[in-house]
């Protein structure tokens, strides 16, 4: 408690912990929307566009890289929702081509094109997270603030509409909701989320952040707004304790946060077979 006490003093920590809560909200909220849809691996898709979008944006020498990577995954959301109905290939397939080939091209373009000279650090920092939150400043937190309060916003006054699109958007559809303008919101907000959480955890470790606390939830919970808030509960607890951890063991701070996000699945699957409540 004492060191922990000690590092409270310093800016840095507690501007981590302040991002930290706000992500793994905002990630939480929309992660039982997409596991229930079987929408769960669009952000690891998602993740590594933004990637492809960052080196991009290193190449051209952008000092801010937040409006191109952030204009790009808003559009790749887009075209990733529509495709897995309107068009021939479905949407996992999509989702891997579209990762894959911007991993790869992203990756690419830094080793053609970077003047870093510690590119294997800069790669490594992108994808994990690595030291990243703890070297925030205060206009990337009031950034961050800005944006989540929007995202939470947005999905308790949109909350009927995205349950009823959650579960059947055909008869959402029939019953004169405007699914297809929902559709367009989620992409949309599922696109800040993920260009956000990745000075979190990084871009590979992004989809555990989305789903492990939904899948969490529904070990023990059926109902959706009961998934919601244990699992607005679970991913903000565990990303605090991850955080802590983190500085004080000098752990990765993106893998120490899954790893909590791991070991609480485990309990909450071994608390629903307990209750007999799960879903196994």
């Amino acid at each position: 408690m004492e060191k922990l006490a000690l590092y409270w003093a310093y800016p840095f920590v507690r501007y981590a912990l302040v991002v930290g809560v706000l992500i793994a909200l905002c990630s939480s909220l929309l992660g039982v929307t997409l596991v229930l849809r079987r929408f769960s691996f669009i952000g690891d898709g998602l993740s590594h566009v933004a990637f492809g979008a960052m080196s991009v944006s290193a190449v051209l020498g952008l000092t801010d890289h937040m409006p191109l990577t952030l204009g790009v995954t808003v559009a790749c959301a887009i075209l990733l929702l529509r495709t897995s109905r309107d068009t021939k290939i479905q949407g996992d397939a999509a989702i891997a081509m579209l990762s894959v080939g911007a991993l790869a091209m992203g990756y690419l373009l830094m080793n053609l094109f970077s003047t870093s000279s510690n590119l294997s650090g800069d790669v490594c920092s992108t994808l994990f997270g690595s030291t990243s939150i703890l070297t925030l400043t205060k206009a990337e937190v009031y950034l961050c603030a800005g944006l989540s309060v929007v995202v939470v916003a947005v999905f308790l006054l949109c909350y009927n509409k995205i349950f009823a699109v959650t579960f059947d958007e055909d008869f959402a559809r029939a019953a004169g909701t405007r699914a297809d303008a929902y559709q367009l919101l989620l992409a949309v907000i599922i696109a800040v989320v993920i260009v956000l959480a990745m000075n979190l955890v990084g871009s590979l470790l992004i989809s555990a952040l989305v789903i492990f606390p939904a899948l969490s939830a529904m070990r023990v919970f059926q109902s959706f707004r009961a998934v919601t808030v244990c699992s607005a509960v679970l991913s903000v607890s565990c990303a605090v304790l991850g955080i802590l951890t983190a500085i004080l063991a000098g752990t990765p701070v993106g893998s120490t946060i899954v790893a909590v996000d791991i070991l609480a699945f485990a309990l909450f699957s071994a608390a629903g077979r307990v209750m007999g409540g799960g879903r196994g």
